[in-house]
């Protein structure tokens, strides 16, 4: 008997949205819960913008020298097609800002207001820092993190729900996209009052 784990792109960003989810509620116990939740959400956050981006050939979310060869293979009609490469975070963040979202007529380019650039920055820095860890000794100053959640937690839901370019094809997972935000959201601001106090 064979067992199989199944998923898509849809699926691993609400997954990735679950796991920053479930680590954030467990901060105030434990503060080393902080390097889930930032994997979790960068992970999230990535995923939606694949997801925002994707269109009907994924060519948006490539490299662009991987896309230019996936082009160059398609018009050759040789099937001989490259292995795809996903863009980097900060490149996918540049695509979400630029035309490359308006691939319909509701389509939206993200706009990002207020301190999100810089907190998709930092979030991103910091998920670097967790997953490629050289030996050190590291204090990290945690007060400011569930502003950075907030921020990122405000652009996948543009992502998710605004933007005009995601199909949700399974309705459970869009409902559990839209708890899940809004859940992480209430806990990052009582996160924040109590770090205040």
């Amino acid at each position: 008997m064979e067992n199989w784990l199944r998923t898509d792109e849809t699926q691993q960003a609400v997954l990735a949205l679950q796991m920053a989810t479930e680590h954030l509620q467990r901060v105030m116990d434990n503060p080393h819960h902080w390097q889930w939740v930032i994997v979790g959400l960068h992970n999230a956050l990535q995923g939606f913008m694949v997801l925002a981006l994707r269109g009907t050939n994924s060519i948006n979310v490539l490299t662009d020298e991987c896309a230019r060869e996936w082009m160059a293979a398609y018009e050759r009609r040789d099937g001989n097609y490259p292995e795809p490469k996903l863009d980097s975070f900060l490149n996918l963040y540049k695509k979400i800002k630029s035309d490359r979202m308006k691939m319909y007529v509701h389509s939206r380019s993200f706009k990002p207001s207020g301190t999100q650039g810089r907190s998709i920055k930092k979030l991103n820095s910091l998920r670097n820092e967790f997953i490629h860890f050289v030996p050190k000794g590291w204090s990290l100053e945690i007060s400011g993190l569930p502003h950075i959640v907030g921020d990122c937690l405000n652009v996948i839901s543009f992502l998710a729900f605004d933007c005009g370019n995601v199909v949700w094809h399974e309705q459970t997972l869009e409902t559990q996209a839209r708890i899940l935000i809004e859940k992480a959201k209430n806990d990052a601001s009582l996160i924040t009052r109590d770090y205040a106090s």
